[in-house]
């Protein structure tokens, strides 16, 4: 599927609850008191009528799709919730390669963000607030992403992998990712600063 068809599809689903989505589809959110966290995801790849993925590769070939969430603040303003995975960190991968052909700009050359509204923790509903489209033809977003690449590429090769931490990176962050804190896996994260920029750019 090419990314302006499924922005076209996408945009039909603005205003609607993925909750009940989710029930027409048959998707688990919640099961025995723990919530299946990439539900909302699940939805969107179901709607669009693809299998689910996790391969390093773009979902969809050419184009990658994700999906983040907003919550509201006291002033009744939307803002982005959290930090947005891209791909895992593999050192190895890292080292040997440079930013023109790694799996981060493979990932973030052509992004698709569904974003929706998070309500509480007991997701009574979540309504799809837009589609947005990314490219990251943009020089000074590219050349950014670049830096964070090499900034954790260098830290790898000089200090080692353990040395990553979240704090480096300006658009992209190396975080760790899986369960608990003892986690050592870790993947490159697209901050919180650099989503607000993407999903209310032309509100």
């Amino acid at each position: 599927m090419e990314r302006l068809e499924a922005v076209t599809k996408l945009q039909q689903l603005k205003g609607q609850d993925l909750r009940e989505l989710a029930d027409n589809f048959g998707i688990t959110v919640f099961k025995d008191n723990k919530k299946n966290k990439g539900w909302a995801g699940q939805v969107v790849e179901r709607y669009l009528g693809l299998p689910l993925n996790s391969s390093q590769s773009p979902n969809f070939g050419s184009w990658e799709l994700k999906t983040i969430s907003l919550k509201r603040l006291r002033n009744d303003t939307l803002t982005v919730k959290e930090t947005m995975a891209i791909t895992m960190i593999d050192p190895i991968n890292v080292v040997n390669t440079d930013f023109e052909n790694s799996h981060l700009l493979m990932k973030m050359k052509k992004i698709l963000i569904l974003s929706r509204i998070w309500e509480d923790k007991s997701e009574p509903s979540s309504i799809v607030y837009g589609i947005h489209t990314f490219d990251i033809g943009d020089t000074e977003i590219y050349n950014q992403v670049k830096n964070d690449y090499e900034l954790v590429r260098d830290t790898i090769i000089n200090l080692g992998f353990e040395a990553l931490t979240g704090k480096m990176g300006v658009f992209v962050q190396p975080r760790t990712k899986g369960a608990g804190h003892g986690s050592t896996s870790r993947a490159f994260y697209a901050r919180v600063t650099f989503l607000k920029k993407l999903i209310f750019r032309n509100d």
